[in-house]
């Protein structure tokens, strides 16, 4: 059994529309908060920032994890783990096919995340 909670869906985090508007402009609604924060501390790890990058930023929108494992000086299991926390926190999805398992950014979460973090340039004086 996990200790991890799962992931509350009080929020559409797969909408192509932003959850909320940007936290530079209005207080995030707890619910959103408690929607978005499993991914934003997810993405607070080094390693699985890097992760992140590396598969959003793959040219055919994928990218296998025997591409990812060479990038890193750590074990395969680590990896794995970084991936799974990932994953869980619905920033990525995975396909296995055959030994390896291929994953893909989730664009949708990604646009919230960009939304709620986007600050607006304030005017000249």
């Amino acid at each position: 059994m996990s200790k991890q909670a799962a992931p509350l869906a009080l929020v559409d985090l797969t909408a192509d529309t932003p959850c909320c508007p940007p936290l530079a402009q209005r207080r995030v609604p707890a619910e959103t908060a408690a929607a978005l924060a499993p991914a934003l501390k997810a993405l607070g790890d080094p390693v699985r920032l890097q992760l992140m990058s590396m598969i959003a930023s793959a040219e055919a929108g994928e990218v296998c994890v025997c591409d990812l494992t060479p990038a890193f000086d750590l074990t395969g299991p680590t990896i794995s783990h970084h991936l799974k926390t990932l994953r869980e926190a619905g920033l990525v999805d995975a396909e296995r096919r055959g030994t390896w398992v291929y994953y893909r950014a989730r664009p949708a979460i990604l646009r919230q995340l960009a939304a709620l973090l986007t600050v607006e340039p304030t005017p000249a004086a």
